[in-house]
């Protein structure tokens, strides 16, 4: 199989989370900065290790800069991106982030539905932190969340996160396949007044996954179409989230995506394609606003294949 249809979850990330093991600590004794110092040797052997990942990243970074004309660091700043995102999602649930860093953007359609009872699904995307919605929720005990997570490929990096703080695994549900069973439990969830979330970027760990093509920064490229399949069978509002961060802020952007998805039988491919379509729009608009911040180390704009199903990440 070429390495230009590897699924993402065929990539092995194991030894950088090892590696980033040994950077918290070094965090929490030194600070941020001797963090960094040492960081870019880290980086060094992993980029030059990982050649996969390594040249994923170089063609992401070479189709923003062709599609907006920024000039755009190389590849070692996009890993040092990653590495100091998981370091912030390391401080989260190790207690040591300053949550008052934190800026909500639209987080007022949240609180008028959970004011009116109501749930709902809200589609992420691996770009920025989304650790902080689920603390941020946990501090607020009337948002609850369920996170759909395909944990097997990030097994290490969710020990890592459960040796920190075992309530980094509360809210997380195992989802390989939706399956019936599935759906009336997140269904029952949202009833309830609770919020679902799932990512919209990555294709399901599946030999034949089920998408949508989409245009993305100036490519097609194929996004799963669950997300979207869900949201017909829920019957709730469908909200956005985005987080990345600006400088010394963290900024958490939730809009407003459908007051309800109805997939009609006839013409089902058109309307799943328009769903991803208008998703693939929004991604686009965060991702360019703080490009390094998206963290899909494979190559995006093929359909890929699966080596073998819940390869570790």
């Amino acid at each position: 199989m070429s390495a230009r249809g590897l699924h993402w979850a065929s990539i092995n990330e194991i030894s950088f989370v090892a590696g980033m093991r040994l950077l918290f600590r070094i965090y929490r004794v030194f600070g941020r900065w001797p963090f960094r110092v040492v960081l870019y040797p880290v980086l060094a052997w992993y980029v030059l290790t990982k050649p996969l990942p390594r040249r994923a990243s170089r063609e992401y970074l070479r189709r923003v800069s062709a599609h907006t004309g920024m000039r755009l660091p190389g590849v070692m700043r996009h890993f040092a991106a990653f590495g100091e995102s998981i370091l912030d999602k390391m401080m989260l649930w190790g207690g040591l982030f300053k949550l008052d860093q934190v800026e909500l953007h639209g987080g007022d359609l949240i609180a008028d539905a959970v004011a009116a009872g109501k749930g709902g699904l809200m589609i992420c995307a691996h770009l920025g932190n989304l650790e902080l919605c689920r603390v941020l929720s946990r501090q607020r005990r009337d948002i609850r969340l369920t996170v759909l997570v395909h944990t097997k490929h990030a097994q290490a990096f969710n020990d890592m996160l459960g040796k920190l703080n075992p309530a980094s695994q509360l809210n997380l549900m195992q989802v390989t396949d939706m399956s019936p069973a599935t759906a009336m439990l997140l269904s029952e969830r949202v009833a309830r007044g609770e919020f679902v979330v799932i990512a919209g970027d990555r294709i399901p760990v599946s030999h034949n996954p089920r998408v949508a093509m989409a245009d993305f920064i100036g490519a097609p490229a194929a996004f799963p179409v669950g997300p979207y399949v869900l949201a017909s069978v829920l019957q709730c509002p469908v909200f956005l989230l985005f987080s990345i961060r600006r400088g010394d802020k963290s900024e958490v952007y939730f809009e407003r995506f459908r007051d309800e998805v109805r997939i009609p039988r006839q013409g089902r491919d058109a309307a799943l394609n328009a769903l991803a379509a208008d998703y693939a729009q929004r991604l686009q608009h965060y991702t360019l606003r703080a490009p390094l911040q998206w963290f899909n180390y494979y190559d995006f704009w093929h359909l890929p294949q699966l080596e073998k199903t819940d390869a570790p990440r």
